[in-house]
């Protein structure tokens, strides 16, 4: 179960925590693709963008709780 976060008296969900490490790891994750060239295999790019966030914040939501870093 991922579990809520108090931040001074605001409950903020824990999914949407993860997203916005989801979308700051694919933020860094589509930048090192661009450094390295590799947009230009890629016909469609917001669909590569989208498609990184999603298995990132898949990945974050289904491993995490398991290795204990969220109860």
């Amino acid at each position: 179960m991922i579990v809520d976060l108090n931040v001074g008296g605001v409950v903020i969900p824990g999914l949407v925590v993860l997203a916005v490490v989801a979308l700051v790891a694919a933020t860094v994750t589509l930048r090192i693709l661009a450094a390295a060239g590799l947009y230009r295999l890629f016909a469609y790019r917001p669909l590569v963008e989208l498609a990184t966030f999603v298995v990132i914040y898949g990945l974050l939501v289904q491993y995490l709780p398991s290795i204990g870093l969220l109860p």
